[in-house]
């Protein structure tokens, strides 16, 4: 084969969410050409792409228009196959024995189709940290937790302004979760994007998190963030969980927000803020003050006993 590859086909393209992608991504980097979707029109005006595949990844859909588009494709004689996993499918098959050149990820594969082509080549996949960033030690820190799909970028560009005016040196650590049934889709990509333009090179990305980790962050950064549509709510778990470890939460409220959640006092309000508190002592303060709210109001001792007391009440009036 004389031609070089000039790009990268995959099926999925979000490095976020699927390892193919992160592996394809960072090959397509090292060549110096595109990574796009295999089913992408753009596709046609390659000569000689690699296709880098985990068909287990395929619809019954997919497999269909990936047929259509070996029919077709103007490099369909002329591409590389980079196998990630093997299931033994009629779409495999034609893949491997239509390639110009096979490469196996792992000898396993290299074993298992052999037998279909004598000329595979053993490969493997390097490391795919695509940012890999040792955290600088900064004056102060922010610990952000949210939803995917509910990124107030509006609010995290005041926290911004706020951080700058402190005139100390900062890190952000931004973490997230989905709610079942959303996706991790580039909806959230874009706006993780939008956040790294905010904070440049202060922010880093945790994606998910266990809860130890959750816990360890609320514990160990100055301030934790959290910014919801109209304001937070009695029953956001996290922003509860962050003030029982004592954390000095800046979020937005509303008329609707627990009243015990006191701008100066037991948390900052980001639309009241205009400074954030640098001074060790009043940051203890904030962070006792969130403590005791967040074990004696909204802690589960306080909701067993008033879900307890509010049910003996209503069986004495029933008995009555």
């Amino acid at each position: 084969m004389s031609q070089p590859m000039d790009g990268v086909l995959g099926l999925h393209l979000n490095p976020l969410t699927c390892g193919v992608a992160k592996f394809n991504l960072m090959f397509a980097r090292q060549l110096g050409v595109r990574m796009i979707n295999v089913f992408d029109p753009a596709a046609a005006s390659m000569a000689s792409p690699l296709l880098s595949l985990k068909i287990a990844e395929f619809t019954v859909d997919d497999v269909q228009a990936l047929n259509q588009t070996l029919d077709a494709a103007p490099w369909r004689q002329a591409y590389r196959l980079f196998l990630h996993a093997w299931t033994d499918t009629p779409i495999e098959h034609r893949l491997v024995t239509q390639a110009a050149r096979v490469y196996c990820g792992n000898s396993e594969l290299v074993e298992r189709l052999s037998p279909l082509r004598a000329d595979v080549v053993p490969s493997w996949c390097p490391w795919t940290l695509l940012e890999p960033q040792r955290f600088k030690r900064t004056e102060l820190s922010v610990f952000s937790f949210g939803m995917a799909h509910k990124v107030r970028s509006d609010l995290y560009r005041k926290l911004h302004v706020l951080l700058e005016g402190t005139g100390k040196s900062y890190s952000v650590f931004l973490s997230t979760a989905l709610h079942e049934g959303t996706a991790f889709d580039e909806s959230f990509t874009i706006v993780f994007e939008e956040l790294r333009q905010i904070f440049g090179e202060h922010i880093y990305f945790l994606g998910y998190m266990s809860d130890t980790a959750v816990y360890n962050y609320l514990l160990d950064t100055t301030f934790f963030a959290a910014f919801f549509d109209s304001g937070v709510r009695a029953n956001n778990t996290t922003v509860n969980a962050a003030l029982e470890c004592g954390s000095v939460v800046i979020t937005n409220t509303d008329k609707h927000s627990p009243a015990s959640l006191a701008h100066g006092d037991t948390m900052l309000d980001i639309h009241a803020c205009v400074a954030l508190p640098t001074d060790e002592q009043e940051l203890t303060r904030l962070g006792g003050r969130a403590r005791a709210i967040g074990r004696d109001v909204l802690g589960w001792d306080a909701l067993m006993n008033d879900i307890l007391q509010h049910d003996v009440q209503r069986t004495r009036k029933e008995t009555r």
